[in-house]
């Protein structure tokens, strides 16, 4: 795992490491090449320039069981960058970066 990018817009979660939070992370850099990941031993930061989008379906596939949202992702996710949306089905966690107008 690398550290993070420079640039101002990149998103993403913060996630305590663990199964879950590894779990996401992976999904993450699987669907998005630009992704890094700083591991900081007791958390991940995780940077996606401009938008990272996750797959519920993924992230369950790597930990083997289904992913309960919110539940689990509040748990593990203390923080993050972005504006924050799950899908309503709960099929995709999107992390936005927009501009202040």
């Amino acid at each position: 795992m690398t550290a993070g990018p420079s640039s101002f817009d990149a998103v993403g979660p913060v996630l305590e490491t663990g199964e879950v939070g590894r779990a996401i992370a992976e999904a993450i850099q699987k669907r998005h090449a630009g992704a890094q990941v700083l591991d900081r031993g007791a958390y991940l930061r995780v940077f996606v320039p401009g938008r990272c989008v996750v797959r519920t379906a993924d992230v369950e596939e790597l930990l083997g069981r289904p992913l309960d949202l919110p539940g689990d992702l509040e748990r593990v996710m203390p923080s993050f960058k972005g504006t924050l949306t799950i899908d309503p089905r709960g099929d995709e966690i999107v992390w936005a970066f927009r501009e202040r107008r």
